[in-house]
């Protein structure tokens, strides 16, 4: 027996339409395939990122979905985007700890003398990854407070990346960075909260220090705000936009809300979101926003009645790529057929 002749061997998307038939898997699956409708007629989809989604590099399958726009605007966690720069130019020195349930507070003491800061499983190394770029963009801070300039968080690495001045430290293949594709795509990037990074945290030391002498050389989470104002007032006149949640917390709940502030507060007759899911581990109780169904967003005026909308109950770090890789296959499966039909005599 050929591998075509095995059911769902013929690569991710068919594997998951074979084998994805109830539960979460099925959710898996239909929220993957509105995805690709949306695309389909037009739209855009915004990704909302929490988590530790870099350090667990879902740059394998993200910067291909920026590259091919299937993705067309992200709000993250400080983290999640100084973290893909950090695996990027220091991914030879990364230490994994399989065994990380079995550590000890001593262990960990250990590991941070070693200068290895854990996420999970993955240790980031202090020196090669946060000393590093916290080094080549301080002088991007400080040449901006000499000349009174301002920008956001963002703009700094995005320079850093598109000047080459990283290039020579990169370890890994560079298409497997999505900070980087989305500089090369110039990708509208929203970092609410960004001071709770590690960069942040390096920036406020130097402000602390007088190396920087004005803090007001970072734009601010308010001026986010306005920017994103700015763009869903111009994207949504234009096509329907879907929101993909990773995660809770300021990364999901900072962007969901221009719709609220413009349909409720400025009174403007803007579309709802057009689509919405979230793939969370967080338990529909306590109050907490990650937990929430997305039917409650209704009550808050993000989402209408006939938004699609999808939770899918699961470990991001194992579901995200599985949506992403449907997407992508599926739709070039999709172009090879429609290119097919169009040779046809």
């Amino acid at each position: 027996m050929s591998r075509s002749d095995v059911p769902g061997k013929g690569g991710v998307s068919e594997f998951i339409r074979h084998h994805f038939r109830h539960f979460n898997a099925a959710v898996v699956k239909d929220a993957a395939e509105s995805y690709i409708q949306l695309l389909e007629d037009g739209g855009f989809m915004f990704l909302a990122m929490a988590g530790a989604m870099s350090t667990a590099e879902i740059g394998l399958t993200l910067a291909e979905m920026i590259r091919r726009d299937k993705v067309h605007a992200i709000c993250c966690t400080g983290a999640n985007f100084e973290e893909d720069i950090f695996n990027l130019v220091a991914q030879k020195h990364y230490v994994r700890v399989p065994h990380y349930r079995d550590l000890t507070p001593d262990d960990e003491k250990d590991l941070l003398e070693k200068g290895l800061n854990r996420v999970t499983d993955t240790c980031i190394p202090e020196e090669e990854a946060i000393r590093r770029i916290g080094g080549i963009v301080l002088e991007g801070w400080k040449s901006a407070d000499a000349a009174g300039q301002r920008r956001f968080p963002h703009e700094f690495l995005y320079s850093l990346l598109m000047e080459g001045k990283l290039e020579p430290l990169y370890q890994i293949d560079p298409r497997n960075s999505w900070v980087l594709a989305a500089a090369q795509k110039n990708l509208p990037i929203f970092i609410p909260g960004w001071e709770d990074s590690t960069l942040g945290n390096v920036f406020v030391a130097q402000v602390l220090k007088g190396v920087v002498r004005n803090s007001g050389v970072i734009r601010t989470g308010i001026e986010y705000m306005l920017h994103l104002v700015d763009w869903y007032r111009s994207a949504s006149a234009q096509r329907r936009i879907g929101f993909f949640q990773v995660g809770g917390g300021i990364a999901g709940d900072f962007p969901i809300c221009v719709v609220p502030i413009l349909k409720q507060d400025m009174w403007e007759d803007v579309p709802y979101w057009s689509y919405f899911c979230q793939i969370s581990d967080s338990t529909t109780s306590y109050g907490s926003y990650s937990g929430a169904v997305p039917n409650e967003k209704i009550t808050w005026g993000k989402l209408d009645v006939d938004s699609p909308r999808f939770i899918i109950e699961s470990d991001a770090s194992i579901v995200l790529p599985l949506v992403f890789s449907y997407v992508l296959e599926s739709m070039d499966q999709a172009g090879c057929r429609s290119s097919e039909r169009s040779n046809d005599p």
